[in-house]
């Protein structure tokens, strides 16, 4: 972890998801639980899938938290337990709903393009949301300007005056920036919220610290603004939103608030891989993940800077 004035940069690690996709996961950290309700980004490729079936990630469950699949290359094929089916494609959204329970494939379809590049994100629902019912949407089309070399994508949330489609539970926003040529952009920031930046391809300078794919920038509260500075051609994702103050337990694919409440949700699951709680997902052929074992200890509570309660 390198400490840069009143921002935090963030190393992230390789973790494999299943035989054929690595991601770089950048949260959560030791370091830094979270940014805003963003509890979860996996950064995935630019890899080569010509000649490999690409994501393979068979039905799962989760639960307390929403999903958000964010394209740069490549197609993704969802289905859920509510009987969604949905190819998503670069620059729309997927966006999940879990609430109480829901599970989930996503596969890279047989016929697919040689790319597969992009973001799986989560946020963690609040109290007030997290016992809802799930649910499913689908943004072919989000709001966007272009402001000289650079294009802003509003994915979650709001940004200027922008606000996505998509329905969120906390004050947030996830957007992406893509820039075409060497440039030198100010972004506007919300001051009340935290911000995290990371470069998807190509190489940027946030805020005075050089910025790369693997990373995250973290951004501390009170910013008015932030300036992104490439050198060509870069896409970058920015993170943010008022400071998440709910502890969590974050095990496996469950967002929970106590160690019972994540027992509960592993043995509904694994009752019957599915069962009543999560349903079963129609039209995938392969068999469901079974969970892995709980630790041996008990699960603790965290804040979004990491400490236990």
């Amino acid at each position: 972890m390198t400490q840069i004035a009143d921002s935090v940069l963030l190393p992230g690690h390789d973790v494999p998801l299943g035989r054929w996709t690595t991601v770089r996961r950048l949260l959560p950290q030791k370091e830094r639980r979270m940014v805003g309700a963003w509890c979860f980004v996996d950064h995935f490729g630019p890899d080569d899938v010509s000649s490999r079936p690409g994501m393979q990630i068979p039905p799962h469950p989760h639960t307390g938290l929403q999903t958000v699949t964010w394209l740069a290359e490549g197609v993704i094929e969802h289905r859920d337990s509510l009987g969604s089916h949905q190819l998503i494609s670069p620059g729309q959204l997927n966006l999940m709903t879990s609430g109480n329970g829901i599970a989930h494939s996503e596969f890279t379809p047989p016929d697919h393009p040689p790319g597969m590049h992009g973001l799986q994100l989560w946020l963690a629902l609040p109290d007030a949301a997290r016992h809802g019912p799930a649910t499913f949407e689908h943004h072919p089309i989000l709001p966007a300007l272009a402001d000289g070399t650079v294009t802003i994508t509003v994915v979650a949330g709001s940004l200027a005056d922008l606000r996505s489609p998509a329905t969120v539970h906390t004050p947030l926003v996830g957007a992406e920036l893509r820039t075409a040529a060497p440039s030198r952009y100010s972004l506007d920031l919300e001051p009340t919220f935290e911000h995290g930046l990371l470069v998807m391809s190509g190489s940027a300078t946030v805020a005075g610290s050089p910025l790369e794919p693997g990373s995250l920038l973290y951004l501390a509260r009170g910013r008015t603004s932030v300036t992104v500075e490439t050198a060509g051609p870069a896409r970058l994702f920015l993170l943010g939103g008022e400071p998440f103050d709910e502890p969590l337990v974050m095990w496996w694919n469950f967002v929970g608030r106590s160690h019972e409440e994540i027992v509960a949700a592993r043995s509904d699951w694994m009752a019957e891989l599915g069962g009543s709680r999560f349903g079963t997902v129609a039209g995938c052929s392969a068999p469901p993940l079974p969970a892995p074992e709980l630790p041996s200890v008990r699960l603790r509570a965290r804040d979004r800077q990491g400490k236990t309660f």
